[in-house]
């Protein structure tokens, strides 16, 4: 029982797949915020055009 749980311990593979699901959501969130910025500026782009061609 001693040796299987010290097997747990040393085996890695899990503690790897849990890294790399922390860095895949870390990149997920800054991908979110970075193109919700994006898409607000983009939104006042389409207004600004907008509102320039119905005044022209």
């Amino acid at each position: 029982m001693l040796k299987m749980l010290f097997d747990i311990l040393r085996h890695t593979r899990g503690a790897t797949a849990i890294e790399y699901g922390l860095i895949a959501s870390l990149i997920a969130v800054a991908a979110i915020s970075a193109m919700q910025g994006l898409g607000t500026k983009l939104k006042t782009t389409f207004t600004n055009v907008s509102s320039n061609m119905k005044a022209s």
